[in-house]
């Protein structure tokens, strides 16, 4: 899955956009991921088509929302459609999966998504196990960036902030919050022109294990420092508890690698995914011999190569703008 695609499927159920009224029978509240797309119903405004979904799909059995384009004029903010689910969140006592803003390139810039605070998810939706954020608005065109708050949150088994830019702040409430459930964490890290102001010290918490007692998946990725991201995770105490690590679609050079191979056993892992890298032929050819022979998956796809402007290189994460 790529910000190009929307996503096919939600929560391991078949996403089903809200089709007009005229379109009945719909399926059981429960067969289908739910996606509600401002342009798909016309370019309703979200409340309208809120209150559409609500009056015809019963919502005490709804396991899965999607979120897609929510705005019926440009540069409108998440937060006004968000307050509308979180005021009905009573009626959703099955919720255990919500995905804010599953919006593509051609609908919107990542960067242009204008969210908000939202720990008032976790809080109104306790049993939720899968929450997953998009966007960041590191244009600074909303009232308020993406945030969050540290929690508790008792259920939550997968999170994942994809973002061209993502807050300091956001990555640094992350580690700070108590999520004993938490299987699966990935952070789209981003770069700081769009407002990806994390650092390596922000991601200690993480790394140091033992915050999340129950994570086998961690995804550090698409960030402009993936090799110093790469030295801190080659002595990070958190590996030893994983089952796969993703250190991809960044600008992974042999530095990063080298720190990988030179750092604590790495060959326990099920599958490390590195694509969208900048790795030489050699060193990637060193990677998949040394992983793959003690049964690693490793993914090197995407090799990249950097691009040459006044006798400079540069290279690009996977996302960004």
């Amino acid at each position: 899955m790529t910000f190009a695609d929307h996503f096919e499927t939600f929560h391991g159920l078949p996403v089903f956009s809200l089709p007009e009224p005229r379109e009945e029978p719909l399926p059981a509240p429960e067969g289908v991921a739910w996606r509600l797309d401002c342009f798909e119903a016309g370019e309703v405004s979200f409340a309208e088509l809120w209150r559409s979904f609500t009056d015809r799909v019963p919502s005490a059995g709804v396991r899965a929302l999607v979120i897609g384009p929510w705005w019926d004029d440009e540069y409108t903010e998440l937060r006004p459609a968000l307050e509308l689910i979180l005021a009905d969140a009573e009626r959703f006592p099955a919720l255990r999966a919500l995905f804010l803003a599953d919006v593509t390139g051609e609908e919107c810039e990542i960067s242009w998504l204008q969210l908000t605070d939202v720990t008032p998810v976790l809080e109104a939706f306790p049993l939720l196990e899968e929450f997953c954020v998009r966007g960041g608005d590191s244009q600074g065109l909303g009232e308020e960036p993406l945030s969050l708050r540290p929690v508790r949150h008792e259920a939550l088994r997968v999170l994942r902030f994809e973002s061209g830019g993502l807050p300091g702040q956001v990555v640094r409430a992350v580690g700070a919050c108590e999520l004993p459930a938490l299987e699966h964490l990935e952070l789209w890290l981003g770069v700081s022109y769009y407002g990806g102001d994390a650092t390596v010290s922000d991601l200690a918490p993480i790394l140091a294990g033992g915050r999340f007692p129950a994570l086998r998946h961690l995804g550090l990725q698409d960030s402009e420092v993936q090799d110093e991201i790469a030295a801190a995770v080659a002595s990070a105490p958190v590996v030893a508890q994983l089952e796969s690590l993703s250190l991809s679609m960044g600008i992974l050079t042999d530095s990063g690698a080298e720190a990988l191979l030179g750092g604590q056993p790495l060959t326990d892992l099920k599958w490390l995914d590195l694509h969208h890298h900048f790795l030489s032929e050699a060193m990637a050819d060193r990677v998949r011999t040394a992983f793959g022979s003690a049964g690693t998956e490793v993914d090197l796809s995407e090799h990249q190569t950097p691009h040459r402007w006044q006798n400079q290189e540069w290279r690009y994460v996977a996302v960004s703008e």
